[in-house]
């Protein structure tokens, strides 16, 4: 800025300095607020028990970590019907699966896993690598999770047991629960906090004959306070991942054995629009009781501005990019045969990329929303399965293992 414009302006009066200053202090202050944190996207690795840690811009593997390093102890810990509820869920799920769904805090040192067959959920100091807490959960499997905005509640479903468990995050105690949807899944707390989503796909080990004894496919909606149920909605088959738009209406969802995705009207309850996908030639050929976990496409995502889904075909090793406003497919990714893309999270400068899990190569993949074009495969553990989007801090980085 020259000299002679910021003189000129200073010598109309003090309140222009004033104005000046206070801009200068605010600018300040919400840089502190950010100071060290880094964007990197969190990978699952389910079978091999770690977290692969993401740079959300270079695509750069930073770091892993081990969240199973007391695992010897768990399994001691076991009586004989946690004994067989592991080894049951362990067969189903065709070997351990370790991770399930991971957060990190606000301040992007505590890392959260809810750890699949272990039936469990832990919390983890990223700087000092010790276990802080682990909670048992009701029933025998731990699924899918979510951490609220401010960091004091983590959400986990309690597969078997019908129920969402809510464990404060500081002492790792379960401080409320609430009811769901048969096989209670996905898990989502509103951007403000006041809500949480749940959503269900019924039980995955009945074939697809029987899908009437599967129990309720629901969507329930909860105040995040009071875990008082708002309001539920029906759905004819599994919700699989989905999203809901920022119009707090809209709601994208995959569906047991569907090959595409629905759009849905929470206002109306009614599904607006049944979107098909193309099949891959491997993915037409397998009947839907071979598709894993009843899913033919699982991985669903918005980009930031929520002009483009991005749609997973698990069964068809690819991703699709659609657009929202005339749910045309506007790109694709191809993928080998027997990837097994499994998940979807944006993130990014302004949610510009699609984070797609390959569980079957042990990558991920990265896809522009913008070209459609894939920018990065990206090597880590063994099955990686769900990716989340979070603040890593500049301490916590430093101590990853590489």
């Amino acid at each position: 800025m020259p000299a002679r414009w910021m003189g000129a302006r200073l010598l109309n009066g003090s309140v222009a300095l004033a104005t000046l200053a206070g801009a200068l202090v605010a600018t300040a202050t919400a840089h502190a607020d950010t100071a060290g944190l880094r964007s990197v996207v969190l990978v699952g690795n389910s079978q091999s028990g770690t977290v692969s840690f993401l740079d959300a811009q270079t695509f750069a593997v930073l770091g892993t970590f081990d969240v199973i390093p007391d695992l010897q102890q768990r399994l001691a810990e076991m009586d004989l019907i946690q004994q067989a509820g592991y080894a049951a869920v362990k067969q189903q799920e065709g070997g351990d699966r370790f991770v399930d769904d991971v957060a990190l805090s606000p301040d992007g040192r505590t890392l959260y896993v809810s750890r699949g067959n272990l039936d469990d959920t832990a919390a983890f100091d990223l700087t000092s690598h010790q276990e802080l807490w682990h909670t048992r959960l009701a029933g025998f499997h731990a699924d899918h999770a979510a951490l609220s905005p401010d960091g004091t509640r983590w959400v986990v479903s309690a597969t078997t047991a019908n129920e969402a468990q809510v464990l404060d995050t500081a002492t790792g105690a379960v401080v409320g629960s609430f009811p769901t949807g048969t096989y209670p899944h996905q898990n989502d707390f509103t951007p403000d906090g006041k809500y949480i989503y749940n959503s269900s796909i019924g039980v995955i080990m009945f074939p697809q004959a029987l899908e009437w004894m599967k129990g309720s496919f629901q969507l329930t909606k909860v105040d995040a306070r009071t875990l008082n149920v708002v309001q539920t909605w029906s759905f004819p088959h599994g919700i699989r991942p989905n999203v809901l738009a920022a119009d707090g209406t809209t709601f994208y969802a995959q569906q047991s054995y569907f090959n595409g995705f629905i759009k849905y009207d929470l206002n109306s309850s009614k599904i607006t629009a049944t979107v098909p996908m193309p099949f891959s030639p491997a993915g037409h050929a397998l009947s839907p009781d071979d598709y894993p976990k009843n899913s033919a496409h699982h991985g669903l995502a918005l980009s930031g501005d929520q002009s483009r889904l991005c749609d997973v075909g698990t069964i068809d090793d690819y991703t699709a990019l659609v657009d929202t406003a005339n749910l045309a497919t506007v790109g694709r990714v191809d993928y080998p045969v027997g990837s097994l893309p499994y998940w979807a999270v944006s993130a990014g400068p302004a949610n510009r990329y699609c984070f797609v899990s390959l569980s079957q190569a042990d990558q991920v993949s990265v896809v522009d929303y913008a070209s459609g074009q894939e920018l990065a495969r990206v090597p880590v553990g063994v099955f990686p399965q769900r990716e989340r989007a979070a603040q890593l801090a500049g301490d916590a980085l430093t101590a990853l293992s590489r």
